[in-house]
């Protein structure tokens, strides 16, 4: 009965458009004074839930984002997104993809890649004649590739709460990303062929290398994050400031675009959005104990017991449940909510924590497409002015690529082990 009436206090408050945080803080508060538990201990647990060192490269790899793009790095990326791709059929699709890959080796999340690039991805799209239905459910899909591509503040925050190498879960995530863009790449080429969709000419070889040049300082951040961690030059943490260091480099060595004022907005912005995020790992680290206090993780690993028998059904079972949650509730909170009772039962099914890990993050990130709460739907309807409903049952059918590969990820754990054995 508790346990019900913190779930149904939490979803009122949250129906009721108190943000996800402070929710979970207001229905945990409420359970201390029901059971007398001093709030002075509910203080200490959320600055607890907040006080860990990995967690610092979260604000970090969002400041690096924020400042490529305020750079207008996002122009040259798309330049030669469209010089590689442009000229196949249903041309600016596959640069949208293509553009997504790309930005994802620096942003590390899929919202700032859909707010980042979306709205300069619809415009085009637009003025080239295809439909906002089509422009805007590709927009979305795309930007789910932003936290498979190392960086990853996705898999920063698993690799914290399930204590799992995050240089490795960088590794692992990099050939399921590819994967995920190759087969919307496959759907954008039979869309547009249906559809008779445009394409640009076909480029001259210099233009393509131009703009190539022009690019690479921007395509070499995932390199540098990576190389750095595994010659141990640096922490995972501690490559997150590198690259807020490299952005404003390369910046001031290449595209001598960032402005005082543009910098300030980068500053922020990034410190709007991580004052919501450790708002919402504040209200988990209390709610969190609090389910703890009510054997919530024993109840629900008795129940994942009961209906799988082994690792199939386990990884079968999860992938229901997290489908069905993200379409209700925040990729983030149930990251950080359901993921640490997870863990302990895949490494007792001898599933590889790397392996469970990038499953775990395909299968959020298509939760951010899944109407009714995707996020990435809202922040590319915002961007893009589509309606919504538009979006939501156009948004369906590019729901199936990301799926097909996480059943491939699942049913060969190479594609997510195979690059992370290779450092061993």
């Amino acid at each position: 009965m508790v346990l019900g009436a913190i779930v149904l206090g939490w979803l009122l408050l949250v129906l009721l458009n108190v943000p996800i945080g402070l929710a979970m803080i207001f229905v945990s508060m409420g359970y201390f004074y029901w059971s007398g538990i001093g709030l002075s201990f509910a203080t200490r647990r959320m600055v607890d839930g907040l006080d860990s060192f990995p967690m610092l490269a979260v604000p970090l790899f969002i400041l690096a984002a924020a400042i490529l793009n305020s750079a207008g790095i996002t122009q040259h990326l798309f330049g030669f997104a469209r010089a590689l791709v442009g000229h196949i059929r249903g041309g600016l699709g596959h640069v949208n993809v293509m553009a997504s890959l790309f930005f994802s080796g620096m942003s590390g999340s899929a919202i700032a890649d859909a707010g980042g690039l979306g709205k300069m991805e619809i415009e085009a799209m637009r003025k080239a004649g295809y439909d906002d239905a089509f422009a805007g459910s590709i927009t979305a899909a795309s930007s789910m590739i932003g936290p498979l591509v190392p960086p990853s503040i996705t898999m920063v925050l698993y690799g914290v709460i399930s204590n799992t190498s995050i240089g490795r879960l960088f590794l692992g995530g990099i050939v399921p990303g590819v994967l995920c863009a190759v087969s919307l790449m496959v759907m954008v080429y039979w869309t547009a062929r249906n559809r008779n969709y445009p394409r640009d000419p076909f480029p001259r070889l210099s233009e393509v290398g131009r703009l190539f040049l022009k690019s690479l300082p921007a395509l070499l951040t995932p390199a540098v994050i990576v190389g750095g961690i595994f010659s141990g030059w640096f922490s995972p943490t501690e490559a997150a400031a590198i690259t807020v260091l490299y952005a404003i480099l390369i910046d001031l060595l290449f595209y001598r675009e960032l402005t005082w004022r543009r910098l300030w907005d980068a500053i922020y912005e990034t410190t709007v959005t991580s004052a919501a995020i450790g708002t919402i790992i504040a209200g988990v680290g209390l709610l969190g104990w609090v389910l703890a206090r009510e054997q919530a993780p024993q109840q629900i690993a008795q129940l994942f017991l009961a209906i799988a028998d082994g690792p199939v059904s386990f990884l079968i079972a999860v992938n229901i449940m997290i489908f069905v949650l993200g379409a209700f509730i925040e990729s983030l909170v149930i990251l950080l909510i359901v993921v640490p009772i997870l863990v302990p039962i895949a490494l007792n099914f001898g599933i590889d924590p790397v392996h469970f890990g990038i499953i775990v993050v395909l299968n959020l990130m298509i939760s951010i497409l899944t109407p009714p709460m995707g996020m990435a739907l809202f922040v590319v309807a915002q961007v893009g002015n589509i309606p919504f409903q538009r979006l939501a049952w156009a948004i369906l059918p590019w729901l199936i690529p990301p799926i097909v590969v996480l059943v491939l990820v699942c049913a060969f754990p190479i594609l997510a082990t195979g690059l992370p054995g290779l450092m061993d």
